[in-house]
């Protein structure tokens, strides 16, 4: 009898904390414990604006209505819609996003390849400039530029946002070089040794062995990028000085141009517009992850098996 309770306790405590924590079941609880609450934190603001965006200013008035609307109502969106001009604008956003985005990554591996495989004077020094360029505050910086780009005629013009990009000086672009940096740093030199001695050209080497071989790297990079330049509001609407739109600098200026396409019906403006104008905004960041989560996650896992099997 007692060998039967032993032999219980033993099981129990066996399938309660594993032969090791990790595989024991009170951790495991805790841990999707802990996923669920990190992934509640940031799901429930997106749940709450679809909420707020799709209840008319009855459902958003009345108590009882919490986060189910009584109705489907969608003349938010479309008010929205229109006070953002969002196929217009939407356009011009992909423009300074997509573009500086795709230079940005282009040119910080091409630099993190330079750091990491040659040896020139100063490199150390010039290393350390990049880095400062990340440390520094960009604000301090945001004037001299500005006079720079004024005197360049660039003001008003999408190069004030692509040029920087396309000269390794875009939107924490030294993130993305220490990214690269660190990459080819892990690249055995025997493959760099092998292809030298079968003829083949720096440049050869980078764009047939070294790039692909970063590809998790790229997706990495692009991906952040991406979301940052589409998140920026401080520079474009400096450098842009409202003449390229975007849907960020639109939302700023929200509640004015609602009232000027709308003159008679301000007062008519509510939460639930202001929150379905931000879910348009939001809408294709949360397209691009759908299509790019996948990638993402397999440049994760490719990278970690590359950086095995080294």
């Amino acid at each position: 009898m007692q060998l039967n309770i032993q032999k219980t306790k033993n099981s129990f405590k066996k399938k309660l904390l594993g032969l090791q924590l990790k595989d024991g079941l009170l951790f495991k609880t805790l841990i999707y414990a802990l996923l669920i609450g990190i992934g509640f934190v940031y799901v429930y603001p997106i749940l709450y604006m679809v909420s707020i965006s799709l209840q008319d200013l009855s459902d958003l008035l009345s108590p009882s209505v919490l986060y189910i609307p009584s109705k489907l109502y969608l003349e938010n969106i479309w008010t929205s819609f229109q006070v953002l001009k969002y196929l217009e604008t939407l356009f011009s956003s992909l423009t300074v996003t997509l573009i500086p985005a795709l230079l940005q990554t282009m040119v910080a591996s091409l630099i993190g390849y330079g750091f990491a495989k040659f040896e020139f004077p100063l490199k150390r020094v010039i290393f350390g400039i990049v880095i400062l360029t990340y440390i520094i505050p960009p604000q301090l910086i945001m004037i001299p530029r500005f006079v720079l780009f004024n005197d360049l005629n660039l003001i008003g013009s999408i190069w004030a946002i692509i040029l920087p990009a396309s000269l390794g000086q875009g939107l924490y672009s030294a993130v993305f070089i220490l990214i690269f940096y660190q990459f080819y740093k892990m690249i055995p030199k025997a493959l760099e040794e092998a292809a030298q001695i079968d003829g083949a050209s720096p440049l050869y080497i980078y764009f047939k062995i070294a790039i692909p071989l970063s590809i998790p790297s790229f997706i990495t990079s692009f991906l952040f990028s991406f979301v940052w330049y589409w998140n920026e509001t401080y520079t474009s609407s400096l450098m842009l000085n409202n003449v390229v739109e975007t849907l960020q600098l639109r939302l700023l200026t929200f509640v004015s141009s609602y009232q000027d396409l709308f003159p008679g019906d301000a007062a008519l403006i509510n939460e639930g517009v202001r929150m379905a104008a931000t879910l348009l905004i939001i809408l294709p960041m949360l397209i691009v992850y759908l299509f790019i989560q996948k990638l993402f996650i397999q440049g994760i896992d490719q990278s970690g098996l590359a950086g095995g099997e080294q």
